[in-house]
Order: C-alpha cells, then structure tokens, then sequence
C-alpha cells in the first residue's frame, strides 16, 4: 500500500465547497484529516480564538 499526503490551505468560512469538491476528486481512500491550528496568542491560550489555517489530508492509494 502508497499512502500520499496532501496540504490543503484553508479558510473554514469560505472554502468548504472547495474542500468538497477536493475530496470528491480524489481518487484514494482518505485515511484521515489533520487540522493545523494557527497560534493566535492569548486569545487561543484562553479559548476564545482558534484558527485552522491548513489541513492534512492523508490518501490510501490502491
């Protein structure tokens, strides 16, 4: 078995069709995604701001 990883950039607000349609377009199994939360300072430390600014997306290949 290949697996292949792939960063996907993202704004959660925006771009969920176009994580739909990356998804939809791969030819694997997704195996799992990854966020990345982006340091906000204390706002994160805190609980009140969390950002994710890109996403792990690792595929099985056949």
């Amino acid at each position: 078995m290949k697996y292949k990883v792939h960063r996907f950039e993202i704004r959660m607000e925006k771009d969920r069709q176009k994580l739909e349609d990356f998804l939809n377009s791969l030819k694997g199994e997704v195996v799992t995604i990854i966020p990345n939360n982006k340091n906000l300072g204390l706002g994160q430390i805190y609980g009140l701001a969390r950002r994710i600014d890109f996403l792990l997306i690792v595929e099985k290949l056949k």
